[in-house]
C-alpha cells in the first residue's frame, strides 16, 4: 500500500500544482499524424494512428495507458526501432537537432538514424539487462556512442563516461566503470542506461517506462535524477508509463493513449484534475485512495477495476473504440468515430459525448 498511497499522493499534489502547458519557442520534437502499421499473415494491422505531440525544450510530455494502448510502439516508431515488418506508413516526426536545423526522423534512411541515435536522441529502455551488455564493463559501454559521436579519444571518452557516472549518482564512478552488469543492483542498472542515454547530451530523451521494474524507493530515486538532469540540459522529455503517479510526479503534459489512439491530451493539471474522457475517468478511478485498505477490509469491496480488455489489433470496432467498456456508451458511439475537440478546460478529448457526462 505504499507505492499506492504514493501514487495517490502525487496524483493529489499534481491537481493542486499550477503545471504549465505553454511551450516557449519551437518544439523540440513535433509528431503530426503519425501511423504505424505491422505486416502480417493476416494482412496490414495499424497499431498506432493519427498520433500527434508537441514537445518544448525543458518540458516532460508523458504518454499513459494500460499495456497495448499502442505507448512503446510510438516511441519506437520516433527513434525509428520498430521490431520486425513494422513501419511508418503516415505522418511525420519532426526533431530540432543540437545545431536547431528540423529533422524529419520518419524521412530519413538508417545511416543518417544512425547519426542522431544516441546524440540528439536518446533512448531509456524499461530492463536494462536487455538493453545493456553483459560482456563489457559499464564504462565501456558508456564510452562507446562518447567515442562515435563526440568524437573524443578511448581515454578522453572513458572519462566522459566516468563523469557520467558521477551525475547520475553512482559512487566511485572510476572504479564502478571497470565493474559488469552483474555487479550492480536494478537501480543502479537503470542508472547506468541513463547515463548511456544522456552521455551525448540530447535535446530530447525518450523513457519507456523505465521505472517500472524498480521498487518505489528507487523509483522515486531515478524520477529525482531526471528532473534533475532535465534541469540542467534543458532536453525535452517523452516519458511512456502506466502509473498516474509517475506522471503526476515527472511530466508537464500528458497523452492518454487507448487502442492505438490519443483520446485525451492536455496539461497534467488539467487531465488529472478536471478528465474529460470516460477513460482517462476509469484509469483516476483504478488508483487506491488513502484508507482504501481499511474500507476493503471492513466492506470486502473489490478495488475497482475498468471491465473488459483492450480491443485486438485484428479486430478493431468501429466508431468509438472505448464505447464496449464505458459507462456512458450510446448506441451512436459504436457508429460515429470521435476526433479530437478542445474542451473548456483546454484539454483535447476523442469523445462525442464529453459534454453531457
Amino acid at each position: 500500500m505504499a507505492a499506492a498511497s504514493a501514487d495517490n499522493s502525487a496524483i493529489e499534489t499534481a491537481r493542486a500544482a499550477p503545471h504549465s502547458s505553454q511551450t516557449v519557442g519551437s518544439p523540440a520534437l513535433s509528431v503530426q499524424s503519425l501511423r504505424v502499421t505491422f505486416g502480417t499473415n493476416q494482412g496490414t494491422l495499424t497499431a498506432v494512428e493519427d498520433i500527434g505531440l508537441n514537445i518544448a525544450p525543458g518540458k516532460t510530455l508523458a504518454l499513459v495507458g494500460e499495456s497495448g494502448s499502442g505507448k512503446s510502439v510510438t516511441s519506437l516508431a520516433i527513434i525509428r526501432l520498430l521490431a520486425g515488418r513494422g513501419r511508418i506508413s503516415e505522418g511525420s516526426i519532426a526533431l530540432r537537432g543540437k545545431d536547431g536545423a528540423v529533422k524529419d526522423l520518419a524521412q530519413m534512411a538508417e545511416p543518417e538514424l544512425e547519426a542522431i541515435r544516441g546524440n540528439d536522441l536518446g533512448m531509456v529502455f524499461q530492463e536494462p539487462m536487455t538493453s545493456l551488455n553483459p560482456v563489457l564493463t559499464v564504462g565501456e559501454q558508456i564510452a562507446e556512442p562518447i567515442r562515435i559521436h563526440m568524437g573524443l579519444s578511448r581515454r578522453d571518452a572513458m572519462l566522459r563516461a566516468i563523469e557520467m557516472l558521477d551525475r547520475v549518482g553512482i559512487p566511485a564512478p572510476a572504479a564502478r566503470a571497470r565493474q559488469y552488469l552483474h555487479e550492480f543492483s536494478g537501480g543502479m542498472r537503470q542508472r547506468v542506461t541513463i547515463a548511456i542515454a544522456l552521455a551525448c547530451d540530447p535535446v530530447l530523451l525518450l523513457a519507456d517506462e523505465p521505472t517500472t521494474a524498480l521498487d518505489v524507493t528507487v523509483q522515486m530515486q531515478i524520477l529525482n535524477l531526471l528532473r534533475k538532469l532535465q534541469a540542467e540540459q534543458g532536453m525535452a522529455m517523452l516519458f511512456v508509463t502506466h502509473n498516474l503517479g509517475v506522471v503526476a510526479e515527472i511530466a508537464h503534459e500528458v497523452a492518454v493513449m487507448y487502442a492505438g489512439q490519443i483520446v485525451e491530451q492536455g496539461s497534467v493539471r488539467e487531465v488529472l484534475k478536471t478528465p474529460r474522457h470516460p477513460y482517462t475517468r476509469g484509469l483516476l478511478a483504478c488508483v487506491p485512495q488513502l484508507g482504501s485498505a481499511s474500507a476493503l477490509k471492513n466492506s470486502g469491496s473489490p478495488l475497482f477495476s475498468i471491465p473488459g480488455m483492450v480491443p485486438s489489433l485484428r479486430d478493431m470496432p468501429k466508431g468509438c473504440r472505448f464505447a464496449a467498456r464505458c459507462p456512458h456508451a450510446q448506441p451512436k458511439c459504436t457508429v460515429d468515430t470521435p476526433e479530437p475537440v478542445l474542451t473548456d478546460t483546454g484539454n483535447r478529448v476523442r469523445c462525442i459525448r464529453w459534454n453531457e457526462i
